[in-house]
């Protein structure tokens, strides 16, 4: 609803006040009995609910659950023939709109987050793997400042990987969810296999890394999967097992919070970012040998378990209704062709590659959105999206002004989500990435061709790069309609093609401002 009709809403409000006072006081000074003015009264006390209602309904709550490196092929919802269960995730494709084209804006955890936060490509700043120093710069528009800025408590759970300014974990950790919107932060630095282990509450370490854990692996997997995490620090009060239950005993508490202090004026809007599946894959007894995936699987039925308290957290405390609910992962799985073999399971759901791949299962990603009333439920959406277009969404559901310089990646998917194309919000049609591994190889998705600026994955699979074989066939082009799995490079068949969106890269990456507005 736009801003305006807000405006309207409050002043009938005011209004109905007033004229109730009016005539009461009016019909007081007459011989009009009590009964009178009672109904009077009720009839101006409805308008103003009514009106009340009415505004409030514009500004749901938002909860935001991103899960970490999990493919397009693991939930059932998304793959029909998953050999893990994941009953949760499933029920909220069930209730609301799966999204078969989303993509994360890099196919590396601190890139894909950056993008989410801020609606820029992760290309635009120096995005280090595991940064020291905070990734996004003071004053810069984040979902969370947005929505701080309309009302909303915001509180954040879970991973951060974008970066705090570092001086001693006495002394106070600027630069991070406190300090880019959000009220409240309980998470971790990185992720559970990055030292140094330690909770942050706000900014502040709640006990300093002050014990040291050996480095781990599992046999029978690779180096980086399994019960792998590095040598380093960890604090007194974390064990790496306990994490996952503790950010949802978190999150779940803050809903109750919400509910039991609940102000229509104030709605929640909730970042829930769990560190997991990705390694150290350590599911609880529960679902230890539960699934057909091995640890892994076992871990993502924990993840989806988790998810499942959150969900009934909001039912238990009539928030369901009045809730947007985006699900989804950073990026693709740490799989193998030999794990699919191994265990009959496809994490990657038919698509190309792995992590850290340009190819399409670093970077394509199952999202969900659930919403009741607003969103169809069991609907699906073909619609291209990218993480970074989540701020500019929410502007276009909050119905306010974005600044020229922010989120200049973002274009809004809300007419996509709800059924209702004004015909004025433009919708994306291209999506640019840089690969995880290769800082020169570039992607570009423009309708029904993928580009590549570079041979090989770019990323974790092999071969990360290929040489030119002097051929000429410098890059990769994809038909994505005809050969989703990326099997048959027409670069060569296609030079006016490679020139056009090479072009185009070209203008993304220079574009100082707003690309999608």
């Amino acid at each position: 609803m736009p801003a305006n009709h807000l405006q309207r809403n409050s002043f009938v409000t005011r209004i109905a006040c007033h004229q109730a006072q009016r005539l009461v006081q009016a019909y007081s000074h007459r011989a009009i009995s009590m009964f009178a003015i009672a109904v009077i009264v009720v009839a101006f006390q409805s308008l103003m609910l009514d009106a009340a209602e009415d505004a409030s309904a514009t500004k749901p709550n938002i909860v935001v659950i991103l899960v970490d490196d999990m493919g397009y092929g693991d939930p059932g919802c998304f793959n029909a023939e998953s050999q893990i269960p994941t009953p949760h995730i499933d029920s909220l494709a069930h209730d609301g709109m799966r999204f078969t084209d989303a993509h994360a804006p890099g196919p590396l955890c601190h890139m894909s987050r950056y993008g989410l936060m801020t609606g820029r490509y992760p290309f635009r700043t120096n995005v280090n793997l595991w940064p020291t120093q905070p990734l996004i710069e003071p004053e810069q528009m984040t979902i969370a400042s947005l929505a701080q800025s309309q009302g909303y408590h915001t509180a954040m759970v879970g991973k951060w990987h974008l970066g705090f300014k570092e001086s001693g974990y006495d002394q106070p950790l600027p630069g991070g969810p406190v300090d880019c919107g959000f009220d409240s932060f309980f998470g971790i630095r990185a992720s559970t296999d990055i030292p140094p282990y330690f909770y942050i509450r706000d900014d502040q370490a709640v006990q300093p890394p002050s014990n040291q854990i050996e480095a781990n692996n599992s046999e029978g997997w690779s180096p980086i999967q399994g019960e792998f995490w590095r040598a380093g620090g960890i604090a007194p009060d974390l064990q790496l097992k306990d994490v996952l239950p503790r950010f949802t005993d978190e999150a779940t508490s803050i809903i109750e919070r919400h509910a039991e202090n609940q102000d229509a004026a104030r709605p929640l809007m909730l970042y829930i970012a769990y560190p997991a599946p990705h390694t150290p894959w350590l599911p609880s007894r529960a679902f230890a040998g539960k699934s057909g995936a091995g640890m892994y699987g076992d871990f993502l039925m924990m993840v989806d378990a988790q998810i499942g308290r959150v969900l009934e957290s909001l039912r238990t405390a009539a928030m369901e209704d009045d809730t947007l609910v985006l699900f989804s992962s950073d990026n693709g799985p740490v799989w193998y062709d030999a794990d699919t073999k191994g265990f009959d399971h496809d994490s990657t759901g038919g698509l190309r590659g792995m992590k850290g791949d340009a190819w399409e299962a670093g970077h394509r990603m199952p999202f969900i959105a659930r919403w009741p009333k607003h969103v169809a439920a069991g609907s699906q959406c073909d619609q291209l999206i990218c993480f970074t277009d989540l701020l500019a969404t929410m502007v276009d559901l909050l119905d306010v002004p974005l600044p020229q310089q922010a989120a200049p990646d973002s274009f809004s998917f809300l007419p996509a989500l709800t059924g209702k194309d004004d015909g004025e919000t433009k919708l994306r049609d291209e999506f640019v990435m840089r690969a995880g591994g290769m800082p020169s190889m570039m992607t570009i998705r423009q309708g029904r061709w993928k580009l590549i600026t570079g041979l090989g994955s770019g990323g974790f699979s092999k071969p990360k790069r290929l040489a030119p074989s002097g051929d000429g066939v410098t890059g990769q082009l994809y038909d994505m309609q005809a050969d989703p799995q990326e099997t048959n490079n027409l670069f060569a068949q296609h030079p006016e093609v490679v020139a056009a969106l090479s072009k185009r890269i070209e203008a993304i990456v220079r574009a100082p401002h707003r690309t999608a507005y």
